[in-house]
């Protein structure tokens, strides 16, 4: 069955690698080293995901449970660097995107993030209005790997499962994907997906990452700004 819709991960699909420098800094405010950090940052992430706590409840859960101090106003920049951390553009991903859109094909974001990602990347990102559809965890209350949030996803943009290719770096989501009947590539980089999508006979016809988007000028309006964005603070509420 041919590919109706494309869906794609926000995180590490969509952006890079976490930001260095953001990362940094939240380990300098928690005083927490990496392992230590990184255990205590997962734990409820998952939770936090689904909508179940916010930003400035999830850290003080942190807190809680490493045995620190933390201030409202330390709070506050956790929460903001946390965001800024994923914030970072995979701008050819974001084109390769914008390519598929301007031939005509549907598109979905579907991620898990919580609420303060999800009002950030509204606000800031002017190409996710060039997407059929978005599902973000923590407004459905529901995540990935859960079946039910890729039927959602499916039925929000009109197309049946076996229709839709889904592109995630996380296995256990991409195994999830493929049963519920999508086809589903892991994604490790472009230039891997590239030569996935050749491999699999995938999306024949249709501009293939690093091929030169269609509209250059649009893809380059909707990513002007990347790395100037305003922080948490400027969010509205």
């Amino acid at each position: 069955m041919a590919i109706r819709g494309v869906i794609f991960d926000y995180g590490m699909v969509l952006t890079n690698a976490q930001d260095p420098a953001a990362h940094q800094r939240l380990m300098e405010i928690t005083g927490l080293g990496r392992v230590v950090f990184e255990e205590h940052y997962w734990r409820y992430r998952h939770t936090y995901d689904l909508g179940e706590m916010n930003g400035p409840a999830y850290w003080r859960q942190i807190a809680a449970d490493a045995g620190i101090a933390l201030t409202q106003e330390q709070v506050d920049e956790l929460v903001e660097q946390d965001v800024l951390m994923w914030a970072t553009l995979n701008e050819e991903m974001v084109a390769w995107a914008g390519a598929l859109q301007d031939r005509g094909m549907r598109t979905a974001i579907l991620s898990n993030m919580g609420e303060e990602m999800m009002q950030y990347v509204q606000q800031e990102f002017a190409w996710l209005q060039h997407f059929t559809h978005h599902t973000f965890s923590c407004a459905l209350k529901i995540a990935k790997p859960d079946a039910a949030i890729y039927a959602y996803t499916c039925e929000k943009m009109g197309i049946a499962p076996a229709e839709a290719l889904f592109i995630d770096d996380r296995p256990v989501n991409v195994e999830a994907a493929r049963q519920a009947g999508m086809q589903a590539i892991q994604f490790r980089g472009a230039p891997q997906l590239r030569l996935e999508l050749e491999r699999q006979n995938l999306l024949r016809g249709w501009p293939l990452p690093g091929d030169e988007p269609a509209h250059q000028d649009r893809v380059a309006a909707d990513l002007d700004g990347i790395g100037t964005c305003s922080t948490i603070s400027t969010l509205k509420p």
